[in-house]
């Protein structure tokens, strides 16, 4: 503590010392609270000025001690008061509990002085119990006098249906057994008391008709329920009085539940067969006179054509039922009974079980495809329960599907696959006409365009088709699946396709002189024209198949187009191979000296051409113009073959311009034969027939020092161009010295370019023949 606060009456440090206390907890407050005040001193009083404001905060401390004294003392006080009313209470509540105790200590005295006289009236509560018992025992008299007669007017009322009359006689004997049994029970006597085996087995031994009687009433009552249909046309008179019996059996089963409900020490023991529940009964023989209509269906009858048939006669049925129970049977029921609702259930989950019978059977395409249309197309139809009157009743019927999607969905794919298995043996045998059609001894059928063509596209686009038009009648997931299908079946038959036409060629190339292959090439054009067909096809059911079909299937896509693209460059190069064929015997005569003195024999291989592409205009664009490009480049490569053979070796310049003469007016024949090319505007980047005229002015060049300048030319136009090639050439001229030679062999070498995108090489396919010179002379171009 500072001076300031010792000048101003501080306290003393023996003051400052704590005080021993009662209890630790006060001795460890107190000297929180004095810590925690001289914490608040020193953070106050830090500078002399501030200690002149020290008498104000002992006042304002001073005040507030003396308020929470104040406070202390007033709820100490409180508490005080409630102690004392709590121990007043307790002094009372001891002084009543001993009052109790003591009369209850009174009451058992004096019960136990009653015990002896409860004891002498047992004799008189005996002689009750046994004046009871005959006293029911004789009124009872007249009524087990006419059990046995009344049981057998009952029968003979249920015998007669009767129903609701033999219904009264059974209620009235079957309230007979239960007063006997309550009396016997002791109604009168002591409660609780329990009836005697013997006494049960009596009573149910003398009543023994009762259970019969209800046995041979039920089935009375289903019976006529069952047939329900059949006589609501006739009489609905018996309908009606089972209903009203069921419904008074129902209000009997309520009735005792009821009494039970609220039983006490003194109510009856259940009846023998209660309750009945003749309600729940009613509706499950409805449900079983539905099912009897399925149950009666066997597989041998519904096999093929029959199970349409049988489906259609399902439909009518049900419909006149409906019919019935909606306009008939239910104005003979309660309302709450909602028996069209409950035909309604009965017939769908009926429908449901037969059908799944029925898609677990080993069914063709047909009745497959009867199945889903039944399922999903007239099930819920106008003409069945898509009619306007049942929309509201099958919504509050709450109908689930008649087939699951996982049934669906199997149903389908045994659809596809029986497809499947027909398409193919019909593409295999369509294939086998074919093969037949191509040993015919006469052309093959032209269309109204004047194109070849045979039996096979159409049959084979007719049945996708077919089954595409099929399959969308049952939705489009089936189309889709179907035309997937189609397709790698197509595509399975162009392979096959493909190898027939190998086999065919094989087999001609044989024995080419062979009458029976004598129109071998028409055949291999028709083939081509098919091919072109079946694209269309193929393309036309790629078009239809839906956006969404697309990557479905974790099973490669069929690729039906390569397939058939590799069919047509097959035939297209048998085509070619025949036409080479039939070129063949007049080659070896081409740019010899008698050819070069007569022309011939090029005349006779523009007939040979003239005579393929005649043949060829019976083909269906874009195979036409291809076959006439494929011709025309045969044609030259061929020509230029001829030329690298050396056959003619010009010894003058006389005959280098003859022969380029020559050259030229064989390139005109040709121009003139492969004209419509042109007209058509498939003429190919690189005109191979340019190169004739090129290999023509090469020849007749006269200065040949310009020969460098003219194999550059040559060079850069066809790229494949080789040094032996025009080496070749150089050769043919005959007038080309060493020098020339190597100067133009190396300029070849060295602007080799490389082949341009899209460039179809000639020079490749022509074959230098090697050299047959004896001997070489040692120079340095040789070294």
């Amino acid at each position: 503590m500072s001076a300031g606060d010792q000048k101003n009456g501080g306290d003393k440090p023996e003051d400052l010392v704590p005080r021993p206390a009662v209890w630790p907890e006060v001795e460890r407050a107190e000297c929180l609270a004095r810590g925690a005040a001289l914490k608040w001193a020193s953070g106050v009083f830090c500078r002399p000025e501030q200690l002149e404001r020290l008498s104000q905060y002992r006042k304002r401390e001073s005040q507030r001690t003396t308020s929470v004294h104040t406070r202390l003392k007033s709820l100490v006080q409180s508490y005080l008061e409630g102690v004392g009313w709590g121990l007043e209470q307790l002094r009372e509540a001891r002084a009543e509990l001993k009052e109790v105790s003591h009369t209850l200590r009174e009451a058992g005295l004096e019960s136990d002085q009653n015990a002896e006289g409860v004891k002498s009236l047992e004799s008189l509560r005996e002689a009750s119990v046994n004046h009871c018992q005959l006293l029911a025992a004789v009124s009872n008299l007249p009524r087990l006098y006419s059990v046995r007669s009344m049981v057998l007017e009952t029968e003979r009322l249920v015998e007669s249906r009767r129903l609701l009359e033999a219904h009264a006689r059974l209620m009235d004997l079957e309230h007979w057994q239960d007063d006997i049994l309550w009396q016997l029970h002791g109604a009168g006597g002591t409660a609780g008391s329990v009836l005697s085996t013997e006494d049960q087995e009596l009573v149910a031994k003398y009543f023994s008709g009762v259970g019969q009687l209800v046995d041979a009433l039920g089935r009375e009552l289903w019976a006529v329920v069952s047939s329900a249909l059949a006589l609501a046309r006739q009489n609905p008179t018996p309908f009606v009085s089972a209903v009203r019996i069921v419904e008074r059996e129902e209000a009997l089963d309520r009735a005792l539940l009821a009494e039970r409900g609220g039983s006490g020490a003194n109510s009856r023991p259940p009846p023998a067969g209660r309750p009945r529940r003749w309600r729940a009964c009613f509706f499950q023989v409805l449900e079983e006179a539905v099912s009897a209509r399925f149950r009666s269906v066997s597989y041998l009858h519904t096999r093929g054509p029959g199970l349409a048939g049988h489906l259609s006669a399902l439909q009518h049925a049900i419909v006149a039922d409906l019919d019935t129970v909606r306009h008939l049977l239910e104005h003979c029921v309660p309302e709450h009974y909602q028996l069209t609702g409950a035909y309604l259930r009965a017939s769908h989950r009926c429908l449901h079980t037969h059908l799944a019978q029925v898609s677990s059977w080993d069914l063709e395409s047909g009745e497959i495809f009867a199945v889903l249309n039944w399922v999903l197309h007239i099930y819920n139809s106008p003409d069945m329960m898509g009619h306007a009157e049942l929309v509201a009743e099958i919504e509050k019927a709450e109908l689930g599907p008649l087939i699951s999607t996982d049934g669906l969905e199997q149903l389908q794919s045994k659809y596809v696959q029986s497809v499947r298995k027909s398409v193919s043996e019909w593409m295999h045998k369509a294939l086998q006409v074919e093969l037949q059609d191509w040993q015919r001894d006469e052309e093959p059928d032209t269309d109204h365009e004047g194109f070849y063509q045979t039996s096979l596209p159409t049959i084979i686009t007719q049945m996708l088709e077919e089954n595409a038009r099929v399959a969308l009648m049952i939705g489009e997931s089936l189309r889709d699946q179907t035309i997937q299908m189609g397709l790698y079946e197509m595509e399975n038959l162009l392979n096959r396709f493909r190898e027939a036409l190998v086999d065919f060629g094989k087999e001609y190339r044989r024995d080419p002189s062979n009458n029976k292959n004598k129109f071998y090439l028409h055949y291999l054009l028709a083939s081509i024209s098919n091919c072109i067909i079946l694209k269309k096809s193929v393309e036309s059911l790629q078009l239809q198949r839906s956006s969404q079909f697309a990557g479905q299937f974790s099973r490669t896509p069929p690729n039906p187009l390569a397939a058939l693209n590799r069919a047509v460059r097959r035939a297209c190069r048998l085509v070619m191979d025949q036409l080479l064929l039939e070129l063949q015997p007049f080659l070896p005569g081409l740019l010899t000296r008698p050819w070069l003195a007569q022309g011939d024999p090029t005349p006779k291989l523009c007939r040979v051409l003239e005579h393929h592409l005649e043949l060829y205009s019976r083909v269906r664009p874009p195979c036409r113009q291809r076959l006439q490009e494929e011709a025309q480049w045969l044609m030259v490569v061929e020509y230029v073959r001829a030329l690298m053979q050396k056959r003619l070796v010009c010894r003058s310049s006389e005959e280098r311009k003859h022969l380029a003469q020559q050259m030229l007016q064989d390139d005109q024949l040709f121009r003139e034969l492969f004209h419509s090319l042109e007209g058509e505007g498939s003429v190919p980047e690189v005109n191979p027939l340019a190169l004739l005229p090129t290999l023509a002015d090469f020849i007749r060049l006269k200065d040949p020092g310009m020969l460098t300048l003219e194999v550059s030319g040559l060079a850069t136009k066809y790229p494949d161009i080789s040094e032996e090639h025009v080496s070749v050439l150089l050769d043919i001229r005959g007038d080309i010295s060493r020098d020339i030679r190597g100067a133009v062999l190396d300029l070849l070498e060295q602007s080799a370019p490389p082949l341009p995108a899209g460039y179809r090489p000639i020079f490749t396919d022509i074959l230098v023949p090697p050299s047959t010179m004896a001997f070489c002379l040692p120079t340095a171009k040789c070294a």
